[in-house]
């Protein structure tokens, strides 16, 4: 599990395919000795395990799943990446629950300053509408943002300078892609109430079960 709230950027050093999983090498300024093999670390919004540690980095590993989920497919030696840790139990909660598990990737539509702050808008499937509500929040290549606006297939968020300048949106432009986690607890109660007009499990029904 994690917030949203960015750790650092990593750099990609070395990419290769062991199978039908992608080997991703990431240099960061996560001191190694604090890394411990088997441990998840968000890339770009994309949980991974760390598999091995080498000196001043730590390589990953990315399912076929994850790879045809995510912009993955789309890295290159020498691009960066939003780094997250899992969250440690007792720790502040500063932006929302995010699983890692990306559930599309979306396209930016446009990155603009808006006065003292930036305003960025994607366009993404619209099968997911269910999941963006104005004031709701979403993780954009793993960083945690609050919607603003919203129509069919398409939302905005604003950033403040500081968000754009510790993560890799500044790298952002009109057509980049990008992975999208939208809220995990709205997707349950979307997917309870969808339940619920069928028939299903209901907060009801478990309880009339004597829960």
């Amino acid at each position: 599990m994690f917030t949203g709230l960015i750790e650092t950027v990593g750099r990609i050093e070395a990419l290769k395919s062991r199978g039908n999983y992608t080997v991703i090498t990431v240099s960061s300024a996560i001191p190694t000795e604090q890394i411990t093999i088997g441990e998840s670390i968000a890339c770009d919004g994309a949980c991974l395990t760390v598999t091995s540690i080498e000196a001043d980095r730590f390589v990953v590993e990315a399912s076929q799943e994850t790879a045809e989920k995510t912009t993955l497919r789309r890295f290159r030696v020498g691009g960066y990446l939003n780094l997250e840790r899992a969250l440690q139990v007792g720790s502040r909660l500063g932006g929302h629950f995010v699983s890692g598990h990306i559930d599309s990737t979306g396209t930016v539509d446009f990155f603009k300053p808006v006065g003292d702050s930036l305003e960025l808008a994607v366009k993404y499937d619209a099968d997911f509408d269910p999941y963006v509500i104005d004031k709701g929040s979403v993780a954009i290549n793993g960083v945690s943002l609050t919607v603003n606006r919203t129509r069919s297939g398409w939302f905005s968020v604003n950033l403040i300078p500081h968000t754009a300048r510790e993560t890799t949106l500044d790298k952002l432009s009109s057509g980049s892609p990008v992975n999208l986690e939208f809220d995990l607890i709205g997707k349950y109660v979307v997917k309870m109430k969808t339940a619920s007009s069928k028939g299903g499990l209901t907060v009801d029904t478990i309880l009339n079960s004597g829960w």
